[in-house]
């Protein structure tokens, strides 16, 4: 039963570093999405920050949810 334990910790370890792809990829996507409009109308940049800010935010919120529930369901 000990190697159960052990594999069961680097699992969860696994898990999380595969669910942090997406927190990683959702980050790319929002500065993305700003850097394009910004070029395409740059008047607006001043405008639009700060949902980006807003959209950073939420998403590494989910990101540090994600973690603790992992924490959380681990036992540990």
């Amino acid at each position: 039963m000990d190697i159960y334990a052990a594999v069961e910790g680097s699992t969860a370890a696994i898990g999380y570093g595969l669910a942090a792809i997406g927190p990683g990829i959702g980050v790319g996507l929002v500065f993305a999405a700003y850097i394009q409009s910004t070029a395409r109308q740059p008047e607006s940049s001043r405008m639009t920050l700060p949902y980006v800010w807003i959209g950073f935010a939420v998403i590494e919120a989910l990101a540090l949810l994600g973690i603790a529930f992992g924490f959380i369901w681990s036992g540990a």
